[in-house]
Formats: C-alpha cells, structure tokens, sequence
C-alpha cells in the first residue's frame, strides 16, 4: 500500500512539474496578453494599459467619433485612469488567426462589459519577441430585433454627424 502512494505521489509530482515546464505556445501569449490589456484597465494601471499598444496603435470606440491614435487615446482614457476606475472588460470567447509568417494576428472576442456583451477585434504585430496591439475596434453589439428601437434612439445625433461627414467628402 505504502509502495502504491508513493508511486502515485510520484506521478501526480511529474505530472504538475511538466505542466509547469511547457513553454507557451504563440495562441497562449497572445490571449495572455490581451488578458492582461484588459486587467490592466481594470485595475486602472495606465503604464501596463498604453504599453501593451505599439507607439502607431489606434483604438477605435463605440462612438461613431472615437477613432483616435495612440495619444490621443491616451489623452482621452487618462482622467478615468487618474480616478482609480477605467473600464472592467472580460472575455468570454475569442478567436486567433495567425498570419503565415507569424509576425501579424487578427483576433475577434466576446466581452462582458459594463455595457453587457461587446465585440472587441483587433491586429496584434510582434514587435522582437513580444506581441504588441497596433489596431484595435470595440463595438456594442445589438440584437438583430432591437436594431431599429437601437436607430430610432441616435438618429438625432447621428443624422448630423453623417451630414458633417458626407462635407468633408
């Protein structure tokens, strides 16, 4: 009986200490850091936040006008960081692509948000041997039987933008 507990006491040791030894695969660093992208938000840890992105990264919102660079995302995010609370988002599934050459990644994820289930997507580049976030779009979703109780809400608002785009041209 003795001889039987040690050898199961062996193997459950081996079993954790090769688990531990196993290098992380590309996927496993990527959802790592994106992971922790959206941790550092959480706990309102801009440094972590802002150098997870590359210096030309872009962050576009939910907004129609939030299509901002680095700067001036960081400009915009950094009172909510400064206050202790930015924003808390979690993912419930996300999906991986790698390029051929595995230098670029395109990813989209499902996110529980304060604004309850966002899509969030982006492009990941390997800058040396880290993954760094260079675009990123976070979008509410809307179930399909609400969309025109959704349109009728921000059309006001949006009727003017589209406008003040369509001048631009």
């Amino acid at each position: 009986m003795k001889k039987l507990l040690l050898l199961l006491f062996i193997i459950t040791l081996t079993a954790c200490g090769s688990k531990k030894d196993k290098p992380l695969t590309e996927t496993d660093k990527v959802n790592l850091l994106l992971n922790n992208w959206h941790k550092a938000a959480a706990e309102a840890n801009f440094n972590n936040y802002f150098e997870a992105m590359t210096e030309d990264a872009i962050f576009i919102g939910t907004d129609a006008t939030e299509n901002w660079n680095k700067t001036e995302f960081q400009a915009y995010a950094k009172p909510y960081f400064d206050k202790g609370k930015a924003w808390n988002f979690k993912a419930l599934e996300r999906n991986i692509y790698f390029s051929d050459d595995k230098k670029i990644v395109w990813f989209d994820e499902l996110l529980d948000t304060q604004m309850k289930i966002c899509r969030g997507s982006g492009v990941l580049l390997k800058v040396g041997n880290q993954w760094k976030i260079k675009h990123y779009v976070l979008s509410m979703t809307i179930p399909n039987d609400d969309v025109n109780a959704v349109v009728k809400i921000k059309s006001h608002l949006e009727d003017k933008l589209i406008e003040e785009l369509k001048s631009k041209k």
